[in-house]
């Protein structure tokens, strides 16, 4: 594959952080196509393999884990560099499951753009190595782990905010009310991923 020409895939569902990283690589020559979840993103693979992924991690219908497992267990896409870029999944954890899957760096947002395009340019180096793929299992393991921490976390959340605008006046409210919504649409999103997945020991029942 000609990097050069190859364009890098841009992965991410707030639009206005999807056209801030889409401007940014444009700005240094870089050919760039978008997806707003890992579905979208797979599609555009299916057409045109891209040089670069570029993927937020919480995401609908596909998030970035999911999508980086799939490109990485198929021997056509195994290959292309990927580069996660998460302001929720940040814990010690959460990175270190997002690097096993073969992710070449993972950065928090907002993200500093010099940062950024080294990142890239190095990614598009081959720097470093894309390590071996994570076996199924052991996938499905550690995503589980990592949803089942999330939506604890964010159940938190919910709960902190909406005891929070039980005390508030009526004029502060409305300053909370829109990252309550936010936090319920995360967690039904992470609840959904979830349901999803295969239960542990679905695979030996099934053999039985």
């Amino acid at each position: 594959m000609n990097k050069s020409s190859a364009p890098i895939l841009v992965v991410e569902d707030i639009p206005d952080i999807l056209e801030l990283l889409e401007d940014t690589l444009r700005s240094k020559g870089y050919p760039v196509i978008t997806a707003r979840n890992g579905v979208e993103a797979l599609e555009h693979v299916a057409r045109e393999l891209p040089a670069l992924v570029i993927t937020d991690i919480l995401m609908p219908k596909m998030d970035g884990f999911a999508l980086t497992q799939n490109l990485r267990l198929n021997p056509q896409t195994s290959h292309i560099p990927i580069i996660f870029l998460s302001a929720t999944y940040t814990s010690p954890e959460d990175k270190a499951f997002a690097l096993s899957l073969g992710a070449v760096c993972f950065m928090e947002k907002p993200v500093d753009p010099d940062e950024f395009l080294l990142t890239v340019a190095e990614a598009l180096q081959g720097l470093p190595p894309i390590p071996e793929p994570m076996p199924e299992r052991e996938f499905s393991t550690g995503y589980r782990a990592r949803l089942e921490n999330k939506l604890r976390h964010k159940n938190t959340q919910i709960a902190r905010i909406e005891r929070l605008l039980q005390s508030l006046p009526a004029d502060q409210k409305p300053a909370f009310e829109p990252m309550l919504q936010e936090f319920r649409r995360h967690s039904k999103e992470i609840e959904k991923k979830l349901n999803d997945l295969p239960r542990p020991g679905d695979a030996a029942r099934s053999k039985s």
